[in-house]
């Protein structure tokens, strides 16, 4: 019993001690060379493939100069209706924020009085 307590205070401090010898690790296999066309593949930043270009969306009613967004308006309001019902966000868009928030507001108030509808048709 004694033998058995003295090895279990001895374990703990054995273990406490940082190894004299280090701890050796595999090598790491080498990289593969980079794929040709660049990082991301094909259209990436070096090499051939069309390159991605996105145009900046601008926002329709700062173009317009449209200063208010009537909620009687539903050829305006329709555009910016999914077919299922929901409101397009921003970011598919291109509006800008007060913009958008008038939006949504006006898309609200003409779906109460039954000008817009709510849902989208039923598949």
């Amino acid at each position: 019993m004694a033998d058995e307590i003295k090895a279990a205070s001895e374990a703990p401090a054995a273990a406490a001690e940082p190894s004299s010898s280090p701890v050796e690790r595999p090598e790491r296999p080498e990289r593969r060379p980079p794929r040709p066309g660049g990082p991301g593949g094909p259209g990436g930043r070096e090499g051939g493939g069309r390159k991605y270009f996105r145009r900046k969306k601008v926002c329709k009613f700062c173009v317009e100069k449209i200063e208010a967004i009537n909620y009687k308006d539903i050829r305006l309001l329709a555009q910016f209706v999914a077919e299922s019902g929901k409101i397009v966000p921003r970011r598919l868009t291109g509006v800008c924020t007060p913009h958008q928030r008038r939006l949504s507001s006006a898309i609200k108030q003409a779906r109460n009085i039954a000008l817009l509808p709510f849902a989208g048709r039923a598949s």
